[in-house]
């Protein structure tokens, strides 16, 4: 089912700002917060002048046709011109084809930063009165409060049973492997305020891309896929160690342990293959690197390819090939998702489905939406998932997914 209401002609104005604070400082406490920002650059919004939502197969196929349609009868005047600048949607996709919740978000209000530049986007219907966009006053973030944890639909307790029964499932030849999540709820005393978990995700962890679209707020340390002109960027992610896993040295641990670079290079090959109808050429590193975070450590490959020229497409488009990786399903995809939704127990909703912003010439970044929580009123719902191979140790999983969980945990807790 698709809900894309036909939006009326837009008016996009962008023009240069002096911005002297972080840029989460300038959203304002009651219409919506949208960010995508990393180390101190990117794009927040507010506000909404058009909105897209669909589900099913072709979700992603319709949510660019819709786009398309938006843009193709933009008035617009960028008075700044760069990524990020003109018309933007905020955009968030289901992890699976059939569930609700895919959506994009045309801001009436945007403000961003590249380098030294910063500037503000306001976007309104053609017919509205022509006025330069005005930052809010700041309001004061506010607090959860006490928070009181409560198992979420798959508790620890079945997490670990699913991922034995993955096993069990691998070392029989059923597949090669598989990413299984689990979820917890937090509750408040008072509703929760995102751009408070925001500003905690983005001081401790920023070198990832702390995100907030339609009450989904995260920091992911994974980009599923840039676009920006021709180049096609992904910064690939799966292998973990955490503090106390692996000894005194958790970085070369993680980097000589067969599992977890079998467990990578399955992630790495599936995005490969993936995009490789749709572009000219593509570069894969030989081998990853480690990418360390305040809770864990990654695996990580940077992934680069060019489009080719007879076969131009978008950011969406490409997504839709990709999604989902080994990162966030399993080896090989169809067998993984199956036993997913045989074996799980979850819901996932937007969890570990693309995250991020489009703009208007079919570029923007998509990350994965990891180390997140659904906001709703006083209740957090947080996620963590693991990539599962034959020889995983579910005991040993539960930990893992449980130091994910942390970066949120902290975050809510201040």
């Amino acid at each position: 089912m698709t809900v894309a209401p036909a939006a009326s002609a837009l008016r996009v104005r962008t023009r240069p700002l002096r911005l002297d604070g972080p840029l989460l400082d300038v959203l304002p406490g009651d219409a919506g917060a949208l960010s995508w920002v990393r180390g101190g650059e990117g794009l927040v919004g507010w506000g909404e002048t058009a909105r897209f939502t669909a589900s099913g197969p072709g979700r992603l196929a319709e949510a660019d046709r819709w786009w398309r349609t938006v843009v193709s009868g933009v008035d617009v005047r960028d008075d700044v011109g760069l990524p990020g600048t003109g018309a933007v949607a905020f955009a968030s996709f289901t992890f699976d084809d059939d569930a609700p919740g895919s959506v994009l978000v045309v801001p009436r209000v945007v403000v961003g930063r590249r380098g030294r530049r910063a500037w503000v986007t306001e976007i309104t219907t053609a017919d509205a009165p022509a006025a330069d966009a005005v930052l809010p006053a700041p309001s004061p973030v506010r607090p959860g409060g006490r928070l009181r944890y409560a198992d979420g639909d798959v508790p620890a307790h079945r997490y670990r049973g699913a991922v034995a029964e993955a096993v069990r499932r691998m070392r029989a030849g059923e597949l090669e492997k598989i990413v299984l999540a689990h979820d917890l709820l937090a509750r408040a005393d008072t509703p929760l305020d995102p751009r408070f978990l925001l500003h905690g995700l983005a001081q401790r962890y920023p070198t990832c891309w702390s995100f907030a679209v339609d009450g989904l707020v995260g920091a992911t340390p994974e980009l599923l896929l840039r676009l920006d002109g021709w180049t096609v960027e992904s910064r690939v992610l799966a292998g973990t160690a955490w503090p106390g896993s692996g000894g005194s040295d958790v970085g070369a641990a993680l980097a000589g342990s067969a599992k977890d670079r079998r467990e990578h290079a399955y992630a790495v090959d599936s995005l490969a293959d993936s995009l490789r109808p749709l572009v000219a050429d593509i570069e894969v590193p030989d081998a990853p690197s480690v990418l360390t975070l305040p809770n864990v450590s990654h695996l990580a490959s940077d992934v680069r390819a060019r489009l080719d020229p007879a076969r131009p497409a978008s950011l969406l488009t490409l997504v839709e090939a990709v999604h989902p990786t080994a990162a966030v399903g399993g080896t090989p995809t169809p067998d993984a998702t199956a036993l997913i939704a045989e074996i799980e127990g979850l819901d996932r909703g937007r969890y570990a489905g693309p995250v991020g912003y489009v703009d208007a010439d079919g570029g923007g970044e998509m990350g994965i939406a990891l180390r997140c929580a659904e906001l709703d009123g006083c209740t957090a719902r947080l996620f963590a998932g693991c990539g599962i191979v034959a020889d995983s140790d579910p005991d040993a999983e539960v930990r893992e997914a449980a130091a994910k969980m942390r970066a949120v945990r902290d975050a809510l807790a201040g």
